[in-house]
């Protein structure tokens, strides 16, 4: 285990203990519910009796909805905090969901070619090399299966609600492919006056072309790319806040691919 690893076990045991919002378990879900959440657009259609690899997703989110609606699902994350939450609400459920503790940058504990979805929702940043991971994803998923991914805006990485100067937001990073970031958490992430000590975000700057090009290189062929800024963006908010910033910079891009080793080479080349 390298250092980047136990620097990002050590943070999300925080955040953990932190109740922050992504370590909260959504034990109020519907299948109905599950579904726009997950799949708003329907790019993922009818998972009944598909496998789908929750990657780097811990937390009792996503594995227990598309549990819900009638997957079978994996869920493979570097915290034993994070699993344990996927693990309880799957008992709340009802559900039966499989647990690997493990680095995405390492997918040897699952089987090739095993997964029919990889459902992969925002991590890839807190790693600084993408192309072991998507050669990871590539392996394990089967040709013609789907991969979906959220990463940060790599034009707007490192660009936070606390960078207002009166004008706009000003971008004061380098646009430089594997840069390392760290930045305090936004307010929303948990409660900050009460969990001071929980470390910051340790992130790294993937370009647009180092994300396309990775993805194609690995055998992916692009769907769709979306930018997204979720979290409630509104042009009236007060500026400085995130509401207003996300309504003036998406912060997150979402890529749904499908593996088509044929079309681009043998995935992990």
């Amino acid at each position: 285990m390298d250092e980047i690893a136990q620097y990002n076990i050590a943070r999300w045991r925080a955040l953990a203990e932190a109740d922050a919002l992504f370590t909260r378990m959504r034990l109020n879900q519907t299948p109905e519910s599950a579904r726009q959440n997950l799949d708003p657009d329907g790019w993922f259609g009818d998972v009944t009796g598909k496998r789908v690899l929750c990657l780097a997703s811990g937390g009792g989110h996503q594995s227990a909805g598309f549990a819900l609606l009638g997957a079978e699902v994996t869920v493979f994350d570097l915290s034993p905090e994070q699993l344990a939450r996927d693990r309880a609400a799957a008992e709340h459920y009802g559900l039966r969901i499989e647990t690997v503790e493990g680095d995405m940058r390492d997918l040897s504990a699952l089987p090739a070619a095993s997964f029919d979805y990889v459902f992969h929702p925002y991590s890839l940043n807190f790693v600084p090399d993408v192309q072991v991971v998507f050669r990871e994803v590539a392996r394990v998923l089967r040709p013609g299966g789907h991969y979906f991914l959220s990463c940060a805006n790599p034009f707007l990485l490192g660009l936070s609600e606390r960078d207002w100067d009166g004008a706009g937001y000003a971008l004061r990073h380098s646009y430089i492919d594997g840069a390392q970031l760290t930045n305090a958490d936004s307010d929303w992430v948990y409660d900050r006056d009460k969990h001071a000590r929980v470390p910051g975000p340790r992130e790294y700057r993937h370009t647009l072309s180092t994300l396309v090009r990775g993805l194609c290189a690995c055998g992916f062929v692009l769907e769709d790319l979306l930018d997204t800024t979720s979290i409630h963006p509104d042009p009236q908010a007060a500026p400085g806040t995130w509401h207003h910033l996300v309504a003036i910079a998406p912060p997150w891009l979402a890529f749904w691919s499908v593996l088509r080793p044929d079309v681009f080479g043998a995935a992990g080349g």
